[in-house]
């Protein structure tokens, strides 16, 4: 009897021993909070972080005077490796690394010499906060807390894959959509398409006295048709003096360049005249034709000053006459050909439709 109640009361002599060990042996004492990649904010409701801080204040708490006496230190790592060198990443762990303490400066009212900061450029975008307890008590915790790091380790790799094919695909698609947004883009010196009806008036021959308009019509954008006409009819002297004239010019244009601006083109021209600067006057008809050349200088969206100047033929049909007491007196018939400049013009331009 003697022997059982001896190892009884040894059983449970070990019991209250090893019950305690064990129970410390469980307790986790590594604590992850994660950050977004590329980002130094500590969001506490983000991921999970709010559980882990509370479970590290409730620790931080059991142990608080061990810890104030410089007993118990907190290891601190910050990581990083979503950034793109080696400097910039260990900064941004130094970030986060530094905004997790100051988080538990404040809540759990301890110092900054009670913790040991280091910093890396590698594994992920979290922080680790570690407490170190005597090896006696710790001899299963470790392989579970190692256990429990080789996990997190092996998600957050798997996180750190799934967000390289996020950006891969990313890149994929804005490089598929490339080639889209440059046809997009409007060149500067981009061929104008628009297709109108122009105005058109010489200002050569306004200044003397000459009235004339035409049309412009641009079939695209290297071809147009134009047509000018002119008239007038001046007396003076008692009608002893005259000047009168009309025309019309047809013309088949070709804009060459890449702007459009210079052009060569083919005239006709025809119309009738009647002059009388001296005594002798000349009435008749005129027709010819030639090559036309000119460059259209753009003035705003709506105005163009075109120089142009024509060179060939024209042949000139006419009676010579005098006036003697206000009656007209033939004279004789004449012809001339002409070859040289048959147009000039600075003619305004303006595009109606």
């Amino acid at each position: 009897m003697s022997r059982k109640i001896t190892f009884l009361t040894l059983f449970l002599w070990l019991t209250a021993v090893t019950f305690p060990v064990i129970a410390q042996q469980k307790a986790d004492t590594t604590y992850t909070f994660r950050f977004v990649p590329r980002e130094d904010m500590f969001y506490v409701p983000w991921n999970g972080n709010d559980t882990e801080l509370a479970r590290l204040l409730e620790c931080i708490e059991s142990n608080k005077a061990t810890i104030l006496d410089g007993k118990l230190p907190l290891y601190v790592d910050g990581y990083c490796n979503s950034l793109g060198s080696e400097t910039e990443n260990l900064a941004t762990a130094k970030i986060r690394a530094n905004r997790v303490k100051s988080e538990l400066i404040i809540r759990a009212e301890i110092k900054e010499e009670n913790f040991i900061t280091r910093n890396h450029a590698t594994e992920g975008d979290f922080v680790t906060v570690r407490m170190t307890v005597p090896v006696k008590e710790t001899a299963a915790t470790d392989a579970e807390a190692e256990a429990r790091r080789k996990a997190e380790a092996e998600r957050l790799e798997a996180e750190k894959r799934a967000e390289q094919e996020r950006l891969a695909e990313e890149q994929r698609k804005a490089e598929e959509a490339r080639p889209n947004t440059l046809a997009d883009t409007p060149s500067e010196t981009k061929t104008p398409t628009d297709y109108h009806l122009s105005l058109r008036a010489n200002l050569l021959r306004w200044a003397t006295l000459t009235p004339d308009l035409g049309l412009e019509w641009r079939i695209c954008p290297s071809w147009g048709i134009a047509v000018n006409g002119s008239w007038t009819s001046w007396s003076w002297s008692d009608k002893d003096r005259r000047y009168a004239l009309w025309e019309v010019a047809p013309e088949m244009r070709y804009y060459i360049g890449e702007k459009k601006a210079w052009y060569l083109g083919a005239m006709f021209k025809a119309g009738q005249f009647n002059y009388k600067l001296s005594e002798t006057g000349k009435q008749g008809d005129l027709m010819g034709g030639g090559i036309t050349t000119g460059y259209r200088l753009r003035l705003n969206k709506a105005l163009d000053l075109d120089f142009n100047l024509g060179l060939g033929y024209l042949n000139a049909d006419y009676e010579k006459y005098e006036v003697i007491d206000g009656v007209r007196v033939r004279r004789g018939n004449e012809t001339k050909d002409w070859w040289g400049p048959i147009n000039a013009g600075v003619t305004l331009v303006w595009k109606i439709k």
